[in-house]
């Protein structure tokens, strides 16, 4: 079982390593997320004028924040990978001789849902903990320890992986019905949104994810991972993929 969902793992990055304009999307984006959080901290004076205690309060929200825009790049990184998974080996028909193999279902998606999901997890714990650095050259290093407290390193640690999976396993199961990479992302996108609700609740002030809050919610999702798997494998039709992309 392990060496199946091995080598669907391998193969699934040779063919990410072959495409270098989506590597690119992977390094680019994380990286204008952690700019973008940075130069709005930095311009926290221009906003508020001078006022220390102020500018320092603002600043904190936005460092606390970032924790949030982290559990988008999963998902962004999923649109592009996820999707695209099943509808190209469908069309170039690479597929077939796949599914040809012992290999069971669930051990293929489940390997296809890894192989996306742990490289863009490892890029938001990356971002995670450049933004942090950048933060403390920055002099920030009090709003910094305000701000990363318990409740940041559940969401960044747990609620993270949760997304990650759940991304990956939505975009999983919108190529493996589409008929196209249009038709698959149009799904994927849905787990994007979500994420900006949370974003927003969080910022107006509607709901505060405590530590308890956050595990809660993280445990949830783990949950509904597991779902998302089971659900995956029963509407991926392998016996009709075989005939109908012959």
């Amino acid at each position: 079982m392990r060496a199946r969902i091995a080598n669907v793992l391998r193969k699934e990055w040779t063919l990410m390593a072959r495409s270098p304009s989506n590597l690119l999307f992977v390094a680019v984006v994380p990286l204008l997320l952690v700019g973008q959080a940075l130069l709005l901290a930095w311009l926290v004076p221009r906003f508020v004028g001078e006022g220390l205690g102020d500018v320092d309060r603002l600043r904190t929200l936005l460092l606390d924040q970032f924790r949030f825009f982290v559990l988008l790049i999963p998902a962004m990184v999923a649109n592009v990978f996820a999707t695209l998974s099943i509808v190209e080996e469908k069309v170039t028909r690479t597929l077939e001789p796949l599914l040809a193999t012992p290999v069971r279902t669930w051990e293929l998606l489940l390997g296809k849902i890894l192989a996306g999901a742990i490289p863009a997890l490892a890029v938001a714990w990356g971002s995670s903990a450049l933004f942090v650095l950048l933060a403390c050259l920055l002099g920030w290093e009090a709003a910094v320890r305000e701000a990363i407290g318990p409740a940041w390193l559940v969401s960044v640690l747990l609620l993270a992986p949760a997304i990650s999976l759940l991304s990956f396993a939505v975009g999983v199961i919108g190529s493996s019905r589409a008929n196209d990479a249009k038709g698959a992302q149009n799904l994927a996108v849905l787990v994007v949104l979500p994420v900006f609700a949370l974003i927003a609740a969080s910022v107006l002030g509607w709901v505060r994810f405590t530590t308890v809050g956050t595990l809660v919610l993280s445990a949830g999702l783990a949950a509904l991972d597991v779902l998302m798997l089971r659900l995956a494998v029963r509407l991926f039709a392998r016996e009709s993929i075989l005939i109908r992309w012959r």
